[in-house]
Formats: C-alpha cells, sequence, structure tokens
C-alpha cells in the first residue's frame, strides 16, 4: 500500500553511516536531493574509519527531538546501526534488505528509521528500498494496536 502521495517532500531525513555504509549513503543523499527532499547528514565522511555507534545515536537522537521526522542509517549489514536506533525511546528501526521488508516495515509497524548495509547491497537495490520506505504509509488498524504496545513496553522499560 504506498499512500501518502507528496508527503515525502515534506520531510526531513536523518542520515548517517560508518566506513563502510559511507559510499551507500552518499548515493541515497543525492537520490533524495533529486527527488526533492530535505536531508541532515550526521556523519561519517568519506575515508574516516568509525563506529557506527557514534553517528546513529546522532542521527536516531535527531528523529526524537523532531528535528528530522525519519532516518537512513547505514553501515556494513544495517544490523548495528539498528541496534543501536533502537535503543532510543520512540525510535522503530528496521534493516531492511529487499522492498517487501521495507513496504512492511512501514505498513505494520510504522517503522520511522530505515537501515541498510553497504556490504550487502547494491546502490540500484538500496535506492529502490528507499524508495518504498518513503513512499509507503502506516496501515493503522490492527496494527496501530501492535504499535501502541510496543509503546507501552518502551515506557515500562525506560
Amino acid at each position: 500500500m504506498r499512500g501518502n502521495e507528496g508527503e515525502e517532500h515534506n520531510m526531513k531525513i536523518a542520515l548517517a553511516s560508518d566506513h563502510a555504509g559511507f559510499d551507500l549513503k552518499k548515493a541515497v543523499a543525492e537520490d533524495l536531493a533529486g527527488r526533492g527532499i530535505a536531508t541532515i547528514d550526521f556523519g561519517c565522511g568519506p575515508g574516516e574509519n568509525v563506529d557506527y555507534v557514534d553517528f546513529g545515536a546522532k542521527a536516531a537522537r535527531s528523529i526524537v527531538s523532531g528535528e528530522c521526522d525519519r532516518g537512513i542509517l547505514v553501515c556494513g549489514t544495517g544490523i548495528g546501526m539498528g541496534i543501536v536506533a533502537n535503543k532510543f525511546k520512540g525510535i522503530r528501526a528496521a534493516p531492511c534488505w529487499n522492498e517487501y521488508t521495507a513496504e512492511m516495515s512501514r505498513l505494520h509497524n510504522d517503522c520511522n528509521c530505515l537501515t541498510m548495509g553497504g556490504r550487502v547491497l547494491s546502490p540500484d537495490k538500496a535506492l529502490r528500498i528507499v524508495g518504498v520506505f518513503l513512499e509507503t504509509a502506516f496501515e493503522g488498524g490492527r496494527h496501530a494496536r501492535r504499535v501502541d504496545k510496543i509503546r507501552r513496553i518502551e515506557e515500562e522499560n525506560s
């Protein structure tokens, strides 16, 4: 279910990567700029050898604070960035490796953070995943009840 036509153009996206995800993050940034979507790049820069944790945390904080609406975080596999982002209250991050997982992350889980792997995805595949993530609306209904349960668990454990 695609929806909210044009909504992605009103979004601001937090971008972050480590060294393993830098090239893919750069491709994503260029694609988003071409779509007219605003971004904030929280690092890392070219040629840096860094810990994904530091940059994923900066991007997640920007989503929690409302500075950014969603995030796209890239490390070697997408797993590490997903773990970091999910430590922040209000973040629902999902590592996605194809269009279907990206679609389900939005439809059923209302994910606000996409994580991907620069060592496991081609730029073409990653850009298709990003497109689906940005264009798919949350389905609500029974899924809203489940997301609310996740929020309650988050509250209990914060």
